[in-house]
């Protein structure tokens, strides 16, 4: 009898097994009735998605969507909106992008006037003694006359005052500051750094360049694990809502990682991150190489496996390293932050522990000492053909040097958004002929390296389709100059598509679930409003961002009143 019972129940299972499977293939969410650039080889594009979970499982048109899975959980009709995988910006600064809502906002302030009274607005708010924080003011196109905080120190007399540059690599503070860091006519310059002087008397006009910012940095008060938590949130706020579904954090401290995991575990961190260590910590590199990477092979939500080195400086402040003088200030080539050796020595470290390495370089010279480096480190430790060693920006190479990352395996981690940027000013920090080697991203492509895109935000606009455009027009939003700021090293649409999704997954090892649109990708998708895919580029300028939808979930949505 117990044997009848056990064979019933077996039938009965077995009966209801098929209608369970079918509930089971039903999607989670269909995409219908839109334009999909897939990235996929074998089938470019589609008209529809369907989503179980956090991974695409179908791929295909309307029409079949529809016949085939009439019980979906959730369809959207996109009504013929453009869909692209997820957008990766390969090399940003979300925490500086989260602390520019927080701090004095700088950025396209034109004149030393307008930011003195910003500053004097948030001095009339504030407490004396209290730090006043700002970020924005734009240190290359300044180089040529940086300010002095005479006009600072007047409306700020009790606060001390630190104003960081657009891109880091200067900041300007005023006597209140420069006092509490106990900075006055003889202190020395640091090493890697420079203390702007005046030139009859001596004393520091406020203007701290590289290194020389850390004496006053260290003194202000550090946030706090909320504070960091609700800078970070902030920013991924922003990153959504400008279409990225994944970032690559370049240079992350303890804090940070501490409150990623938080807002992850509370569910407050709406896209991806991967994560490279701050390789200037000491302790926190210790401790890491100790223990290896924490990389997030299930939910892919943050990935710890790569460090972050600066060889150089910025070229507007003219710390990036040349071999040969600055065309506009022959009395310097710039400054090394790190000497190759210790670039070597530190990249060695990291591939023996399975890191990749990505490094700061944006001057010649340093681009050079840089892949030497890495020539070395890789040739030294065996089974390290596959450590997809960066170099972040690669600004400025020379020629010897261009088809070196295809053969050493090294990704040049390039942002289109800086040659526009920089173009009104960086012939004269180069001259005629390294100009030539400068922002070539065609130069790179054709060598057959591997180039992901990215915006190096805050420094400049996180908006990916401004970075397209650059990319394949290299003229600003006026269409300037006619016919594109050396047009022959134009990227092709195609690649630079390529280089914020199928490059930038590869970048960081996630080629296999992320980059494209196709069976068994994550489903991340950034829906759009115009077809970049058709000329004019000039639509770029113009996009939309409808929906970012990460793993399935829709993380934005345009609203109306946007």
């Amino acid at each position: 009898m117990r044997r009848f019972g056990s064979l019933f129940i077996i039938f009965l299972l077995a009966l209801t097994l098929p209608f369970s499977g079918c509930q089971r293939s039903e999607p989670d969410l269909l995409l219908l009735n839109a334009h999909i650039v897939t990235m996929d080889p074998q089938r470019p594009s589609a008209e529809a998605v369907a989503v179980r979970g956090d991974r695409i499982v179908w791929v295909g048109i309307t029409a079949d969507a529809q016949q085939k899975f009439p019980h979906a959980a959730r369809s959207l009709d996109l009504g013929g909106a453009t869909v692209l995988p997820g957008i990766t910006d390969a090399h940003t600064h979300l925490i500086n992008l989260g602390e520019s809502f927080l701090k004095i906002n700088l950025k396209d302030v034109p004149t030393e006037e307008e930011i003195i009274e910003r500053v004097r607005e948030r001095v009339a708010t504030s407490q004396p003694g209290e730090w006043i924080l700002g970020w924005g003011w734009d240190e290359g196109k300044w180089a040529s006359r940086y300010p002095t905080n005479e006009g600072l120190n007047r409306i700020a007399p009790d606060n001390p005052v630190f104003l960081v540059g657009l891109h880091t690599f200067a900041a300007w503070a005023n006597q209140k500051a420069l006092e509490v860091a106990g900075i006055d006519k003889r202190t020395p310059d640091p090493e890697k750094g420079k203390i702007l002087r005046d030139e009859k008397t001596g004393e520091p006009t406020g203007i701290l360049v590289n290194s020389a910012q850390d004496l006053v940095a260290r003194h202000i008060p550090p946030p706090t694990l909320d504070q960091v938590k609700k800078a970070l949130e902030l920013g991924a706020a922003e990153c959504v809502r400008n279409g990225l579904t994944a970032i690559h954090e370049a240079g992350t401290t303890p804090v940070m990682i501490e409150a990623f995991r938080e807002l992850i575990r509370e569910g407050r961190l709406p896209l991806r991150v991967y994560a490279m260590l701050d390789g200037a910590d000491e302790q926190l590199m210790d401790e890491w190489l100790a223990n290896g990477p924490e990389i997030d092979s299930l939910h892919h939500r943050l990935t710890i496996r790569s460090v972050k080195l600066f060889a150089d400086g910025a070229l507007g402040s003219r710390g990036a390293l040349l071999f040969e003088p600055y065309s506009d200030a022959p009395q310097t080539r710039g400054v090394a932050t790190m000497s190759e050796d210790a670039i070597y020595q530190m990249t060695r470290r990291c591939l023996e522990r399975g890191f990749q390495v990505a490094t700061h370089a944006i001057g010649d010279a340093a681009n050079h000492m840089v892949l030497n480096a890495y020539e070395r480190a890789l040739r030294e430790v065996p089974g390290s053909a596959g450590a997809r060693l960066r170099v972040e920006h690669a600004q400025v190479l020379a020629p010897a040097d261009v088809p070196r990352f295809a053969k050493l395996g090294v990704i040049a981690s390039m942002q289109p958004v800086h040659c526009t940027s920089d173009m009104g000013w960086a012939e004269e920090r180069l001259g005629p002929e390294r100009i030539k080697g400068a922002y070539a991203w065609r130069s790179v492509l054709a060598t057959g390296a591997h180039v992901p895109t990215s915006s190096d935000f805050p420094g400049e606009t996180l908006n990916p389709f401004l970075g397209m455009y650059a990319a394949v027009t290299r003229q600003d939003a006026q269409g300037r100059p006619n016919g594109g700021w050396h047009p022959e090293q134009r990227m092709t649409l195609e690649e630079v598509l390529r280089g914020y999704t199928v490059e930038a997954a590869y970048a960081g090892f996630e080629e296999g679930v992320k980059g494209a649109i196709k069976e068994g990708m994550l489903a991340d998708f950034t829906v759009i409003s115009e077809d970049i895919t058709k000329p004019p580029a000039t639509r770029m300028l113009t996009v939309q961002v409808l929906k970012t939808i990460v793993g399935g979930e829709v993380v934005y949505e345009k609203r109306q009143t946007e």
